[in-house]
């Protein structure tokens, strides 16, 4: 069983940076790949990026490739989103999940409550 809470969200102007957070409960946070992905009002929830157990590998979305980059701290069992250049179309509930690999969210088995990014033109 993993427990996740996000923090970090909040609002912040176009170009602007954020850094979420996701801390992890259950010591099998260490071999679970974590991933973000984010919904938008009226949205699907889509992918954003993701992460291997070991830190090693990651995929990210195109819309985010190049601004966004997704990190983790094994010993304070938590993953990052840092977040650089948003632009108005960013703004979306922020989630994070583990357990899966796969751009699909029905690939990830936990799931945080969610963080809320604004970001204004």
């Amino acid at each position: 069983q993993v427990q996740l809470v996000e923090s970090g969200g909040r609002l912040v102007q176009a170009g602007g940076s954020l850094r979420l957070s996701c801390a992890a409960s259950g010591r099998t946070f260490s071999s679970n790949n974590m991933g973000w992905f984010r919904q938008a009002p009226g949205k699907e929830r889509e992918f954003v990026a993701v992460i291997s157990w070991s830190g090693v590998s990651t995929r990210y979305a195109d819309s985010v490739k190049g601004r966004f980059t997704i990190s983790r701290d094994n010993a304070q069992n938590t993953v990052y989103l840092q977040m650089n250049g948003l632009k108005p179309e960013d703004t979306a509930v922020y989630y994070c999940a583990a357990g899966g690999w796969d751009t699909d969210p029905s690939g990830y088995a936990y799931w945080g409550q969610g963080t809320q990014v604004t970001v204004s033109s």
